[in-house]
């Protein structure tokens, strides 16, 4: 079965990703593609919430979008080091969702891994609007990963 794992730079996407690995049996995984789309006509950056070095996460800020979306998908990759399953790295341009229901269709996945609540204009309105979107509308089951809530 092939695996696409979205991220969009947050830390809710590697959290997606690291529960996809504690889930999955390594072995009926064939391949994991990480995915980042990059929004053609973005006013906001590309985020990089996930890389390990504070000074990568600054000068991400100061990179091209490209870049930093392909930080965050190197970060999100690393998590299924040494699993098994043959890892490809992808940055698309598009809609999000789009994108990320066209590559499912494509590499004929057996399971999309998505965050919900990751990056959007605001939290309270756009939360898991992505993830929401993908899991209508994609060929195959979908796995949305809420983030953990918060202490009170």
């Amino acid at each position: 079965m092939h695996v696409i794992v979205a991220t969009d730079g947050s830390k809710q996407s590697l959290s997606a990703a690291r529960q996809l690995r504690e889930l999955a049996d390594a072995q009926k995984v064939s391949a994991v593609s990480v995915i980042a789309v990059i929004r053609p006509f973005a006013a906001v950056s590309f985020a990089d919430e996930v890389s390990s070095d504070d000074k990568q996460v600054a000068a991400a800020q100061e990179m091209s979008f490209r870049s930093a979306a392909q930080n965050a998908v190197d970060a999100v990759a690393a998590e299924f080091d040494g699993w098994g399953p043959e890892i490809h790295t992808r940055i698309r341009s598009g809609s999000p969702a789009k994108e990320i229901i066209r590559a499912a269709e494509e590499l004929e996945a057996g399971l999309v891994v998505v965050a919900s609540g990751g990056r959007g204009l605001s939290e309270a309105v756009l939360v898991g609007s992505t993830a929401q979107r993908v899991q209508a509308y994609a060929p195959c089951p979908v796995l949305v990963v809420r983030p953990a809530r918060r202490s009170r």
